[in-house]
């Protein structure tokens, strides 16, 4: 029976008549209802630099980000942990919990989402410190809420990413990010504006997140080390770009930073060896701009 209590349950009356329309209206009043999630997702910008600020001030202390999700939201949280250490050569302090384990990446575990003891197991290494994230369009998954009460239960703090706003579950953490996303194209189906919304507020958060750790500079992926001659050559071309320097001043700058790109930078733009510049960063946790600015200030 579906609950009409959850948002994203109810029948959409826009598209009341969608099975009658041809393939072309079909398109268009999907590409509609779709097009309303971007003001949806606008909406919680400050509760998700909420978030931000508190995921960062746990990792800068040691501590780090777990996401627990069941079915699509799972599915998302384990997609944006895993791009981040290619993209921010970030490893292991981002990290996903999907309800039934990665048999349920590429097919529906039948029963896990409803199992708050599974919740409360995969919170298992989740330690006081660190921030634990729960997604959940209906906003009462009792996986994610087993987790997340485990995780509150050891001192870690604890946000909420949903579609259901008026949940009561979101009283129960430090940050609720509800999006407003409403009724689906088809009811009940949250892999669609949910979905989208919910992969739009991952995006932002970690991307934010990874900027206000230093793991970029300007606008460039200066985190990634060269690990093969396509990855040097994409990596030289960005410290020309962050430099303005020719491509062998920057080739051979990276060769002595033994790869790492954020070295080199510092290197390169302070005008120090690399030697020199790798002690920068391990001061400031990475962060470029921050490493030169210590050594302007020097």
């Amino acid at each position: 029976m579906i609950d009409c209590e959850l948002p994203t349950e109810g029948r959409n009356p826009r598209t009341l008549d969608v099975d009658t329309l041809p393939t072309l209206e079909v398109l268009r009043v999907i590409n509609s209802e779709d097009a309303t999630v971007p003001t949806v997702v606008a909406s919680v910008l400050p509760e998700v630099a909420r978030l931000v600020d508190l995921a960062v001030e746990s990792l800068r202390a040691g501590g780090r980000v777990h996401y627990f999700g069941a079915g699509t939201s799972g599915r998302l949280a384990v997609l944006d942990a895993a791009e981040l250490p290619p993209t921010f050569g970030i490893w292991g302090r981002v990290v996903a919990h999907q309800a039934g384990g990665p048999g349920a990446l590429s097919q529906a575990v039948s029963d896990v989402e409803d199992d708050v003891e599974l919740g409360r197991r995969d919170a298992r290494d989740v330690r006081s410190g660190d921030i634990a994230i729960g997604i959940a369009a209906s906003g009462r998954t009792p996986y994610v809420v087993g987790a997340l009460r485990a995780a509150a239960g050891v001192g870690a703090r604890t946000a909420l990413i949903s579609c259901n706003p008026h949940t009561p579950y979101g009283d129960e953490v430090e940050v609720h990010i509800g999006l407003a996303t409403g009724p689906e194209v088809i009811s009940g189906s949250t892999r669609m504006k949910a979905g989208t919304a919910t992969k739009l507020v991952l995006n932002s958060f970690s991307t934010t997140l990874m900027i206000r750790m230093g793991r970029t500079y300007s606008n460039l992926m200066v985190s990634v080390n060269a690990l093969n001659a396509k990855l040097r050559a994409r990596l030289v071309r960005i410290l020309t770009e962050a430099t303005g320097m020719d491509a062998h001043i920057c080739e051979k700058a990276l060769a002595e930073a033994g790869g790492n790109t954020r070295v080199a930078l510092v290197s390169l733009l302070g005008e120090v060896p690399a030697s020199r510049a790798t002690v920068l960063l391990e001061e400031t946790d990475g962060g470029v701009r921050e490493a030169l600015q210590r050594l302007r200030s020097a």
